[in-house]
């Protein structure tokens, strides 16, 4: 018998030289190559020249991509027939660009069940006019959250995997110091600016973060003249585990109404840095947003405030600035939730559990 090979399509490849590398890259290359630890797995994807290489036992696939409508998020190949041809299933990571909406026809055509993830974004599709949902086989969701805002509550062929986070790596060490620390892409809906007012006096802020949005950024640096903040634009995944490590806790502030009045509808759909703290053993402090309440549980792993609200913000980093031994049991309760429900081995089990049942 042929064994069975799962292919997971990406509409951009995890490479920093080269891709739009963000929180939905990152979900999909360590799925995929988790589950290569159990089972054979390619994780197709797209640049601007095709090669082929390994990642552990991942075998990665990068086909010369055109972009559709000169989107970069959006981007097809002819080759993706003969890279995805001998799949037992295709795990589609973002259901609404073409590439995705292509391997799901091409999937009913030859009898192979198709999946979708969605992680958020898109470009021009098919389901621009009509509804694509039932043409994959599963939708396959990283929270409940995620399951109810696409319209999949209730939905049988929907299943919640979760997001994961590697224990192996992400785990605690050292002591840390007394600051506060943000990780994430420095855009509005990230809510760095509540933050910043939120911050006790005396108290250092690490702002860890590539600035993708230059007025922002220059907004972020005025509020913090005068305050002990510091911008880290480019560190290395090394870099980034001490930061996690050395925090005395760490916030995700996110927002759905930034500071010029816009409104972000899905500001976050899972908070992958929540789960890094977690795993590392540091107390976390998130908004009332999106899917962050299932992640943290409000006074056991750490703090749930309402968005947009700085006072609410400084209270919760104050309690936990003057309460090491409550710092240090929610700390202790955020590695065992990692550890319990967000491994990446866990949520391979529920991909390949979905794959069989449906």
């Amino acid at each position: 018998m042929t064994t069975p090979l799962v292919a997971h399509l990406v509409p951009a490849p995890f490479d920093p030289e080269e891709g739009i590398v963000g929180g939905a890259e990152r979900y999909a290359f360590e799925l995929a190559r988790h589950m290569a630890e159990r089972i054979p797995t390619r994780l197709v994807t797209f640049g601007s020249e095709a090669r082929q290489m390994r990642a552990g036992g991942l075998d990665v696939r990068i086909l010369r991509g055109r972009f559709v409508r000169g989107q970069r998020t959006n981007p097809v190949s002819a080759c993706m027939w003969a890279a995805l041809s001998d799949a037992s299933v295709v795990h589609c990571h973002q259901q609404h660009v073409l590439a995705s909406s292509l391997a799901a026809l091409a999937g009913r055509l030859r009898g192979t069940p198709v999946f979708a993830t969605d992680l958020g974004g898109g470009g021009w599709d098919f389901s621009a006019y009509v509804s694509t949902d039932r043409w994959f086989r599963g939708h396959l969701h990283i929270s409940e959250y995620s399951r109810r805002v696409f319209g999949h509550a209730g939905n049988p062929r929907a299943r919640v995997i979760l997001g994961g986070v590697d224990t192996r790596t992400f785990f605690p060490a050292g002591r840390p110091d007394p600051h506060v620390l943000f990780v994430g892409r420095l855009l509005p809906h990230k809510g760095v600016h509540d933050l910043i007012d939120a911050m006790p006096q005396g108290l250092e802020l690490r702002i860890v973060g590539r600035a993708l949005d230059g007025p922002y950024l220059r907004e972020l640096r005025t509020r913090a003249a005068g305050k002990r903040v510091t911008f880290l634009h480019d560190v290395s995944d090394a870099q980034l585990l001490e930061e996690y490590r050395r925090a005395a806790c760490v916030v995700l502030p996110s927002v759905h109404t930034t500071p010029d009045g816009r409104t972000t509808a899905v500001p976050e759909l899972l908070g992958q840095t929540l789960l890094e703290a977690m795993a590392c053993g540091r107390p976390v402090i998130c908004t009332a947003v999106a899917s962050m309440p299932e992640v943290v549980r409000d006074g056991e792993t750490g703090f749930v405030v309402a968005p947009g609200n700085p006072a609410a913000l400084r209270r919760a980093i104050q309690a936990l600035a003057d309460g090491p031994a409550l710092a240090w049991r929610m700390g202790q309760a955020g590695v065992a939730r990692a550890r319990s429900a967000f491994s990446w081995h866990q949520v391979v089990d529920r991909c390949l559990r979905a794959y069989e049942e449906m």
